[in-house]
């Protein structure tokens, strides 16, 4: 079928009315460039998460947005003065919420329909899939889908997640050109290094892995693909092109790791153009709706499941803080409590918590193995739930360890200007 000019979805919103639409890479980027060229609006509500560019739209007058997941562009959308607000909330509690808002527009990205019809939404599957097949059989509200020929076509696993959408659920399809983001991580420091190594002991032949965003991440993968072991198996929130090198390396087989055989899982995909040209009908790897991917539960029953995430701080009880810097949104939660808390349900599955010691403030090096954090410090995830944390400086397994034994475990991780301090506070907690 043929698409419509984007201004035809451009002239469905109304000055007052409500848009809900995908994390990151679902974005219409075409819809939301076209809608930041209006400057009539009321009362136009906007859910979503980590914007991937810095449209114009969000700046507007009479623009409210409400996002579950502070990227750069939310942050200097903030700082601007923009009207955003943060929704706490983990990424797979994002369903249900959005199903109370019930905005009466939603709109995403996907693929030009195939010979019957069906779209693929690419490279999301995240807790928007179901309101959109809600919005879509529902007369009163409108789904708009944006096309673009860049998008891989990915595979779901149908019947019950196809990952897909049918041409006849759209009130309008238009053809998108916006080229499609590209994350690429900067080349790994020595400290970043020194972490990969230290968590690669844990990494042996056979388990299953999930690895979130950043430098340390990329560089364990990037350790794995080089080093003798093998058979690994991935259940993943996101999908990198580190993962992907995982697979070219021959080093993924997702074999018998007790849920999904055969396929990696996850429910979105960032990285590079080779990544997404790679997962273009790509049967090795299925995405899957959030709260499937996400759920401890389901986490735990893989096979040797091994999570790697990162933090912004960590203090002596073992509380994490990954989502706020100094009292304001950076990011958001994720599926960082999700990972981390999986762990703990067998024994032989671990978490690793990776972060650099320090950081700068300005030009001052502070320490981000605190003693603790100051009244009001929003927590990410609680100290309970942590198993092993790595700095550069070393490995503290925390798991079984009192309250005292895990802080001392901690201080000597940290960097050794701040070290002798954290340690004589360790001695003395009960």
């Amino acid at each position: 079928m043929r698409a419509a000019p984007i201004d035809v979805a451009v002239a469905m919103i109304q000055p007052r009315d409500s848009l809900g639409f995908p994390l990151g890479p679902g974005q219409p980027a075409s819809l939301l460039t076209a809608l930041g060229t209006r400057d009539d609006y009321t009362d136009l509500r906007l859910y979503g998460a980590l914007l991937l560019d810095l449209y114009q739209l969000f700046a507007r007058q009479g623009v409210h947005y409400t996002s579950g997941f502070f990227g750069p562009a939310e942050r200097a959308l903030a700082d601007s003065g923009a009207a955003i607000e943060f929704a706490p909330a983990d990424f797979r509690r994002f369903g249900p919420v959005l199903s109370s808002v019930r905005p009466r527009v939603m709109a995403t990205a996907a693929t030009p329909p195939d010979a019957d019809g069906y779209m693929s939404l690419a490279l999301h599957a995240g807790a928007t899939v179901g309101e959109l097949h809600r919005c879509g059989a529902d007369p009163d509200r409108m789904l708009i889908v944006e096309v673009n020929d860049a998008l891989p076509r990915t595979l779901g696993l149908p019947p019950e997640h196809p990952h897909r959408l049918h041409v006849s659920e759209a009130a309008v399809i238009v053809q998108g050109d916006h080229p499609l983001y590209a994350l690429v991580d900067p080349p790994p420091t020595d400290a970043e290094r020194t972490i990969a190594t230290f968590a690669q002991a844990y990494l042996h032949s056979g388990c299953t892995l999930q690895t979130g965003i950043g430098s340390i991440a990329s560089q364990i993968v990037t350790l794995l693909a080089e080093g003798d072991g093998g058979d690994y198996g991935v259940h993943s929130e996101m999908f990198t092109s580190g993962l992907m090198a995982l697979h070219r390396a021959g080093k993924i087989t997702n074999a018998g790791k007790g849920q999904f055989d055969g396929i990696s899982v996850t429910t979105f995909a960032l990285g590079s153009p080779e990544l997404y040209e790679w997962l273009d009908g790509n049967e090795l790897v299925r995405f899957l709706p959030v709260e499937l991917v996400n759920a401890p539960d389901v986490i735990a029953r893989n096979r040797r499941m091994v999570t790697i995430n990162g933090a912004l701080a960590v203090d002596l009880y073992g509380q994490v803080v990954a989502d706020t810097l100094h009292g304001h949104q950076f990011s958001g939660i994720g599926g960082h409590e999700d990972f981390v808390s999986a762990s703990g349900i067998e024994l032989e599955d671990r978490s690793l918590v990776c972060l650099k010691s320090t950081a700068l403030s300005g030009s001052t090096k502070v320490s981000r193995i605190v003693a603790g954090f100051e009244a009001g410090t929003v927590i990410t995830t609680p100290r309970h739930q942590l198993d092993v944390v790595i700095t550069e400086f070393g490995v503290a397994e925390l798991r079984g360890r009192t309250v005292r034994e895990r802080a001392v475990a901690l201080a000597d991780i940290a960097d050794p200007a701040f070290r002798d301090e954290l340690r004589a506070v360790a001695r003395e907690l009960r």
